[in-house]
């Protein structure tokens, strides 16, 4: 029996805006698609902790039994600088500014994209597919929906016609916006637009001769509208209707809005039972804005090159301090939060590597199995990896009872605890040991400590306490305490 079996996900819809119970379109199968980056910069802090949660949901869904196809894409065309159809395609700005190919921006931002992934140790998704490398697919969605009557087209580019699909559907059901309070805070089309109405979008865009990224079509040599690619991508590999789509809450309206349209003008369904958005990330309070310099990526978060932080932090550490917070409530990253965080991540490591060395008794004292479900009920309800946390927090006062004599475990009790701890904290948590993630440097740290605790422990045989408290007093204050005890002194990291 598969663990999904025995635990009922209730999860956020944003379409229905309450908690519903999850049941996959096919049992013990999972279509996953989540909105990936568009590859013209280094990837934005806020968009890793959006990526970051849904890596989370993703290894947990595995970790239940699931079989998951966790589709996240590449945007490397066609995303204009504005949601108004406006504006030059970001890449190949990026492209003539640097004085590049636009494919050779796409490599370096990708490759920047997976490393920074690969730092925080996020599993790949199953499929990532690109924008290029879906351009037919993308035609022929463009047909059908001009075949069904919502879509336009003028001087070779072509729109899709929300007023004509809104006499039959419902443009705005996931933002819960009406179409004619749309209109009534829409300003009027110049006469250069070749739009019918301010609210269509484009599906298709017809090339300027100094545009870089182009590709024949019925209509005209040009590039995809932003919208579409999602639609045409989430559909070849997931089906007409799949199970859960994700991404920021940024791209509710009208990135979401549009995928919805598209899919009913063209398939006549729905394509997406459930709908997941990550809140934002914020710094000190403030919104991130390159414009007023309030903002921090990535490499400058993990090597504290920056003026926002007092030092810098591990990968696992930002982790778990994301993790800290609900993936649908804004986050306020702040050295104090970090260092709090920090905090916890290792008296939570301190545990676990107490608890490789703890010995059974013939009882339990403590109840393991209800601690357990009380695990598997915070990730049931909502993905809650905060409540998830506090359970691993109580976790930890046990292995401190235990190792200090005030409790007892049995051997299939301390198997348990042991398990159910690993498959939390690194498999569905995805964090790393902090001795495996620091390498070499871990194992520096351990070594040098180890030596400093030799010298303590000569000088209070040659009763020259003094010496001792200074290694001792001197340690604590760069955050490592030592802990003397029957089987010699160990150590923490703070």
């Amino acid at each position: 029996m598969q663990l999904y079996q025995t635990n009922q996900i209730k999860l956020y819809n944003s379409l229905s805006g309450s908690k519903e119970i999850f049941q996959p379109i096919n049992q013990g199968h999972i279509g996953m698609y989540v909105c990936g980056p568009t590859v013209y910069s280094n990837v934005h802090l806020g968009n890793v902790r959006t990526f970051m949660s849904f890596d989370m949901i993703f290894r947990y869904l595995k970790h239940l039994g699931y079989k998951v196809r966790y589709v996240r894409n590449i945007t490397d065309a066609g995303h204009l600088e504005n949601d108004a159809d406006t504006g030059e395609d970001k890449i190949t700005k990026k492209a003539r500014l640097e004085q590049i190919e636009p494919m050779e921006v796409v490599q370096r931002y990708t490759v920047d994209f997976h490393n920074i992934l690969n730092t925080f140790n996020f599993l790949p998704p199953s499929i990532e597919p690109t924008a290029t490398g879906h351009i037919i697919e993308q035609i022929e969605l463009i047909q059908n929906i001009i075949d069904n009557g919502f879509a336009y087209e003028v001087n070779g580019s072509v729109y899709f016609d929300v007023h004509k699909f809104n006499e039959t559907n419902e443009y705005g059901i996931l933002s819960k916006r009406k179409l004619e309070d749309l209109i009534h805070n829409t300003r009027e089309l110049d006469g250069q637009s070749d739009k019918k109405n301010p609210q269509d979008f484009a599906l298709w865009k017809k090339a300027e001769p100094q545009h870089i990224m182009r590709w024949p079509s019925p209509w005209s040599d040009g590039f995809p509208g932003w919208h579409l690619e999602c639609t045409a991508m989430s559909t070849k590999y997931l089906g007409e209707q799949f199970d859960i789509h994700g991404g920021g809450m940024d791209l509710k309206f009208p990135h979401h809005e549009c995928e919805i349209a598209q899919n009913e003008a063209a398939k006549g369904k729905s394509p997406v039972n459930y709908w997941m958005h990550a809140n934002m990330l914020e710094l000190n309070g403030q919104r991130m804005s390159k414009t007023t310099g309030n903002t921090v990526n990535p490499d400058e978060l993990l090597s504290g090159n920056n003026t926002f932080f007092s030092k810098a932090y591990a990968p696992s550490v930002i982790r778990f301090f994301i993790a800290q917070s609900s993936y649908r409530s804004v986050l306020d990253l702040t050295d104090d939060g970090l260092l709090a965080s920090e905090k916890g991540f290792y008296r939570l490591m301190d545990a676990v590597n107490i608890l490789e060395s703890l010995i059974a008794s013939d009882k339990s004292t403590i109840d393991i199995n209800t601690w357990k479900q009380k695990c598997y009920d915070a990730m049931n309800d909502d993905f809650n990896s905060p409540i998830l946390i506090a359970q691993l927090f109580e976790a930890s006062k046990y292995i401190n009872g235990l190792k200090d004599g005030s409790s007892a475990i049995s051997e299939g009790d301390l198997t348990l605890l042991k398990t159910t701890m690993h498959d939390f904290i690194f498999e569905v948590m995805g964090l790393v040991d902090s001795a495996a993630e620091g390498g070499n440097d871990g194992d520096k740290l351990a070594g040098a400590v180890e030596l400093l605790i030799e010298l303590r422990n000569q000088a209070r045989a040659n009763k020259d306490f003094a010496t001792s408290d200074r290694i001792r007093d001197d340690l604590q204050a760069v955050g490592i305490q030592l802990k003397d005890g029957k089987d010699g002194t160990s150590f923490s990291v703070n």
